[in-house]
């Protein structure tokens, strides 16, 4: 088995998230790919079969859908094999990826999410996370409601008020990857909006054995999904979503939002 090693969302190997990738795993049994994700130690790895199948594990377990490993799969597909479209079975559903090379000659991805969909955060459960990261409810943003947002895997989203709360994150592993466990969430998605199109976003990854993630493309599509059914933009609209930073490995997600139907995320890979 070839294992290849990328970052997702970032030109500059020392920044982006880093996510392994299996692009031939004919014949591999689930309990193998669990140990090389765990081996291999990143966020998640990618298991890709030559019918479109792809499987995501973390080092603990298996995830329905991963953006960021998509994207690297996808970027080193098309270095592979060149440019194009490729039609993805995940546990969540179809996901297509469009490739294409850059005017600096580097190869670029674009996923389209499932449908995406948007559901309330109960009171109970808002207070349980807000105890688990340490905030207070004074200290989110009233203009961007908390929810819980799906574009193949659940993740809350709680909004800062302030650009200094989102960077002052310390937080109860232990407790909160408790309350995900219970509650099937694959991230939470701390956001604060620096413009109407622009934000900063934090992922707390306690369920995959990681304190947090430099950037969820899985959690960046949701949030695009929640922002148009809360009707905080109007589609169809581009917003762009800086995160990593306060962990030293900036990332740049592009998030497309339709008028209706999954939202397109973008993103560059390079090799580690």
């Amino acid at each position: 088995m070839e294992i290849l090693r990328y970052a997702a969302f970032t030109t500059d190997p020392s920044g982006g998230n880093p996510a392994g990738v299996v692009l031939d795993a004919t014949g591999v049994d689930e309990a193998t790919m669990q140990r090389v994700a765990a081996e291999v130690g990143y966020s998640e790895t990618a298991f890709l079969s030559p019918d479109g199948s792809v499987r995501y594990f973390s080092p603990l377990a298996e995830v329905p859908f991963c953006g960021h490993a998509t994207i690297a799969t996808a970027v080193a597909h098309a270095e592979r094999h060149g440019p194009g479209v490729l039609e993805l079975a995940t546990k969540a559903g179809p996901v297509r990826v469009r490739t294409a090379v850059d005017a600096a000659g580097r190869a670029t991805a674009t996923l389209t999410s499932v449908p995406p969909r948007t559901a309330g955060l109960a009171d109970a459960d808002l207070d349980a996370l807000l105890s688990a990261l340490g905030w207070k409810a004074a200290e989110l943003d009233p203009a961007l409601p908390p929810a819980v947002a799906f574009a193949g895997a659940w993740h809350p989203i709680v909004a800062a008020a302030t650009r200094e709360r989102l960077a002052d994150l310390s937080y109860d592993m232990a407790t909160l990857g408790a309350l995900m466990a219970a509650r099937d969430w694959t991230t939470i998605d701390l956001v604060w909006r620096e413009s109407a199109v622009v934000f900063h976003a934090r992922n707390p990854f306690p369920p995959g054995g990681v304190v947090e993630d430099p950037a969820t493309g899985a959690a960046a599509a949701a949030f695009g999904g929640y922002l148009r059914e809360r009707g905080l933009v109007a589609p169809p609209a581009t917003i762009t979503v800086h995160q990593g930073h306060d962990l030293g490995r900036p990332s740049l997600l592009t998030v497309d939002v339709p008028v209706s139907g999954g939202i397109s995320v973008t993103g560059t890979a390079v090799v580690l």
